[in-house]
């Protein structure tokens, strides 16, 4: 089936709040990934919940390469809302992160089984004392299973017991705060505590992305 424009301005518009004149206005010079990007998040809801994953991820390494938040911000930490990695194609692991969460969450992935997952990633090898602060997306099945990691680094998604490589510091969705490797809930909000995530929340709804959808996910098999 071929997908115009106004109808996935008709499909985002309707399903999922999203306004064209406010979302893909921002897409001048990559309508493409504009089109492409709608037109998976309308498909994702027919197929499983680890195949939403499975394209998710592979979008947004297709569609993303890796650049610093100094190159292409002039900051030393900016976390860029879905349009504005989109758009030119270009971003940290913040903005993978970002996109692929936002992006299963429009799908109708509920908010409890995702969390953006701060981390420090061992870089050098399995010997190195080296560190780096990284952010990865992590998926949980069910609120106690081990979460698979989708991760800007590398293309396959894995359970975070074969990433030995990362050390989880906190964690984080739209609705709640995790502290440390064992996961303890924080009694505060998330938008409390991290301006940068409320930030880039206030600007996917001036986007017109929003969460609620009319439509459920219930067609999508687990």
């Amino acid at each position: 089936m071929l997908f115009s424009f106004s109808m996935i301005h008709t499909i985002a518009n309707e399903r999922w709040g999203l306004k064209p004149g406010q979302f893909v206005a921002r897409f001048s010079e990559n309508a493409d990934t504009a089109r492409e990007w709608l037109q998976l998040v309308e498909q994702l809801p027919a197929v499983s919940e680890r195949q939403q994953l499975n394209q998710v991820n592979r979008f947004v390494h297709e569609h993303v390469r890796y650049r610093t938040d100094q190159a292409l911000y002039g900051q030393s930490d900016y976390w860029a809302s879905v349009s504005e990695t989109f758009e030119q194609g270009l971003g940290d692991c913040e903005d993978y992160a970002i996109a692929q969460y936002a992006s299963l969450r429009l799908a109708g992935v509920s908010d409890d089984k995702l969390r953006l997952v701060y981390v420090r990633a061992r870089i050098g090898g399995v010997n190195s004392g080296v560190s780096q602060a990284h952010m990865v997306l992590g998926y949980y099945p069910t609120p106690n299973s081990e979460p698979l990691i989708l991760d800007s680094l590398i293309s396959d998604i894995l359970p975070a017991s074969q990433r030995p490589d990362l050390t989880p510091v906190f964690s984080f969705n739209a609705s709640g705060l995790w502290v440390g490797a064992a996961g303890q809930q924080a009694k505060t909000s998330p938008l409390d505590r991290l301006s940068r995530w409320r930030s880039v929340l206030d600007r996917l709804a001036d986007e017109g992305i929003r969460w609620q959808s009319p439509r459920s996910n219930e067609g999508a098999r687990q």
